[in-house]
């Protein structure tokens, strides 16, 4: 099988929009400091694009959750593998996301953190698929809305490969000759 990437989105266009949606954030929280929640692994190139351009004091912890399910059931469970290393409690949180899809893992985060009583939580995401919600979830900042693609690159990946490069792509498969 061999794969093949496409560039959906550049890395000029990424750069421009990730500034744009920090504009809006800084704007936002003006007087106030931010605490970023990265979602790793894939989130981990947009939450670093986005801390440098935000004008207000940021502070930033990681969290990882995975979903389990198999393949023809898409239920899933999510668990939680790596908690935040600080409270939120009173802290004005924007959970920061690579790609937001079914809506499933968000749903589950964004009403484990709320319990934990920030001051504030949004979301933020580099991509959103809104048509293939399937559970609700409301997106704050999103940087673009994308058609259903498989997409790689930025720090989304395919089987681990792919998080590096500075563009968004396509990936596509066929058989090898």
């Amino acid at each position: 099988m061999t794969e093949k990437v496409r560039i959906f989105l550049t890395e000029e266009e990424i750069n421009e929009r990730i500034s744009e949606v920090a504009a809006k954030i800084s704007e936002d929280y003006a007087g106030k400091e931010v605490h970023l929640i990265c979602i790793l692994k894939g989130s981990i190139f947009f939450t670093c694009e986005l801390a440098k351009r935000l004008t207000v004091p940021v502070t930033m912890d990681f969290i990882s959750v995975s979903s389990y399910g198999n393949d023809t059931k898409s239920s899933g469970v999510v668990r939680l593998v790596k908690d935040l290393d600080e409270p939120i409690e009173g802290k004005h949180a924007i959970v920061v996301e690579d790609i937001i899809d079914s809506g499933r893992t968000l749903s589950y985060l964004l009403d484990n953190l709320s319990r934990r009583h920030p001051a504030s939580l949004r979301l933020c995401t580099l991509l959103d698929k809104p048509e293939r919600r399937v559970k609700p979830v409301e997106v704050d900042y999103t940087c673009f809305n994308i058609p259903d693609e498989f997409v790689v690159g930025f720090g989304l990946d395919y089987a681990q490969k792919y998080r590096n490069l500075p563009f968004v792509g396509i990936i596509s498969f066929s058989e090898d000759e």
